[in-house]
């Protein structure tokens, strides 16, 4: 079963990468930290410092229609925080 989804590439996630080494990704629910880290350490070739997993609720959204207000949800997911050791990094692009 592959645990990574993909990387998050947001604003908030390349500052973590330049100040602190911490890189995100998208993870499948079910994963548990050693489980996300033979996957990170097999599919980049890095060693991991430390791991944080967390649930991100999904936000709720709402659109005017003919038929009135409907509301929802988006999914909520799991979120996993890498750090890496000093001077290692990874390449999200070199395994396209």
């Amino acid at each position: 079963m592959e645990f990574l989804k993909k990387p998050i590439l947001t604003e908030k996630a390349s500052a973590l990468t330049e100040k602190s080494n911490r890189f995100t990704f998208r993870v499948e629910h079910k994963a548990n930290k050693l489980q996300i880290k033979t996957a990170i350490e097999k599919m980049y070739g890095v060693n991991i410092l430390a791991i944080n997993t967390m649930v991100v609720n999904g936000k709720v959204k709402s659109r005017n229609t003919k038929g009135g207000l409907v509301t929802g949800r988006s999914p909520k997911y799991k979120k996993a925080i890498v750090t890496l050791k000093d001077g290692e990094t990874i390449d999200y692009y070199a395994n396209i």
